[in-house]
């Protein structure tokens, strides 16, 4: 086996390889489609009722192995051990939650003169997700669980960084009695894997989580067979706290240091309003110098390494050593780290006020009043997240309005839940993963009349 034809997996805090993988080819993805598509016919003639108990069985054996998946985050990842576990804990809900929808995939009676009409809701077919580094396993469950639950069967392909917890989901899922082929996993470049997913004329829907640029091309490939997308692309979210906010909340460095700030719900711009802005920028000063940065196996670590060396270069490239900023600390030596930042110089239409860095520097801005808040927080070419803090209800609720944002919370800073709708407006991706309707973007409608007058005589 060639270099090309593998993957080696590094602990991003020590840079060690911690696993090898094979890489799969075009004609990998190939085979692993044929055999997903004839394994969809049997998966979905399953009665729902014994499709949803699979779907909790699977559920009670990644329970079983929650704390052996969340030692696979932290070491493929870099995440925070308290984070990981509750990542598999998060694909474990998701699966009770999914086996539910399972039971509940409905149909309508639609009135109409002459007969009846009903609608069917029936599978796509073969669902190819392409799945992030930055939340590996959560978000390799938001594609592939429901998808699952609505008798479709799954070809996942992990980001090259971080194969093994989704390759770990495949194996428990077979351990658990779901038939061979409704969830395969396929690790694998972009160039060579990720495409020859999305250009397969047999896969019937891509599901992709990355950035805007890549799921631009993902968009356009699929477009020349009019296959459907959900995409999850990227964010540049505000958190806007106005003066009669609680700053001690609103303020929150993990708002956009979790994951080291590789989210693209980070909290990543600031918009303070001016009377309190240099109380706030006191606050964050203190904060930042507190956040414990370490060995994200630590049970006291608040935040671990970025994923790569790519992405740690990615990241200094837009902080200068001389940038007006309240910085923290991290360790030195082997790893990806870079220190917690808030960059306070920056023009809010400048590089790092608009792009998304991917990483643990946010931006603090002023803003005057209310219009200059939602005229702010409005630009950027994405619109996927945001926060906002008073405790003016009327306020709340216009500038709730306002935001051309997919997922906003009022005195919180919460984003997602599966039980909940997840989506972007503008560059921040299309469609919704999660909540009540996550099964029914994974088939397709039918419409059946029944006439009730019988044949012409």
């Amino acid at each position: 086996m060639s270099d090309a034809d593998e993957l080696k997996v590094l602990n991003p805090a020590t840079e060690e390889v911690v696993a090898t993988v094979a890489a799969a080819s075009g004609q990998d993805v190939a085979a692993a489609v044929a055999r997903a598509a004839r394994a969809q016919t049997r998966w979905a003639a399953l009665a729902p009722a014994d499709r949803a108990r699979l779907l909790r069985r699977f559920a009670d054996v990644v329970d079983a192995h929650t704390e052996e998946l969340a030692q696979l985050e932290v070491r493929e990842a870099g995440h925070t051990v308290g984070n990981a576990r509750w990542e598999a804990g998060n694909a474990r809900d998701l699966l009770l939650y999914a086996a539910g929808g399972a039971e509940r995939l409905l149909g309508k009676q639609i009135p109409v003169p002459g007969g009846w009409n009903v609608t069917f809701q029936e599978p796509l077919g073969v669902i190819g997700v392409i799945a992030p580094w930055n939340f590996p396993m959560p978000i390799a469950a938001w594609g592939s669980f429901p998808a699952l639950a609505a008798g479709n069967t799954v070809v996942l392909k992990p980001a090259e960084t971080t194969p093994l917890t989704a390759l770990r989901l495949a194996e428990l899922a077979l351990e658990a009695g779901l038939p061979e082929h409704v969830l395969q996993v396929l690790p694998g470049h972009g160039h060579t894997a990720g495409r020859a997913l999305v250009d397969h004329p047999d896969i019937a829907k891509i599901v992709f989580t990355g950035s805007s640029r890549t799921g631009r091309e993902v968009m356009e490939r699929c477009a020349k067979l009019v296959k459907p997308v959900t995409l999850e692309l990227g964010g540049k979210s505000p958190n806007i706290v106005f003066a009669d906010a609680d700053l001690t909340t609103a303020l929150d460095p993990f708002s956009f240091l979790d994951n080291a700030g590789q989210d693209c719900c980070a909290r990543t711009r600031i918009l303070v309003q001016e009377a309190v802005l240099e109380e706030a920028r006191e606050f964050l000063a203190d904060a930042l110098a507190a956040v414990v940065v370490g060995d994200p196996a630590d049970e006291k670590t608040q935040m671990g390494p970025l994923i790569s060396r790519q992405q740690l270069e990615r990241v200094r490239s837009y902080v200068r050593a001389d940038a007006p900023a309240l910085r923290g600390s991290a360790p030195g030596g082997p790893g990806f780290w870079f220190p917690p930042t808030v960059l306070t110089g920056e023009r809010h239409d400048g590089e790092a006020a608009r792009e998304e860095i991917f990483g643990p520097v946010a931006v603090l801005l002023p803003f005057t009043d209310e219009a200059d808040a939602i005229r702010l927080a409005n630009d950027t070419p994405y619109g996927l997240s945001g926060s906002l803090w008073t405790r003016d209800l009327g306020r709340a609720l216009r500038v709730s309005q306002a935001v051309r944002a997919g997922n906003l919370s009022v005195n919180s800073h919460s984003s997602v839940r599966y039980w909940t709708p997840f989506g972007g407006y503008k560059q921040s991706g299309l469609g919704r993963e999660l909540g009540p309707d996550a099964l029914t973007a994974f088939t397709e409608t039918k419409n059946v009349f029944i006439s009730t007058e019988g044949p012409a005589q």
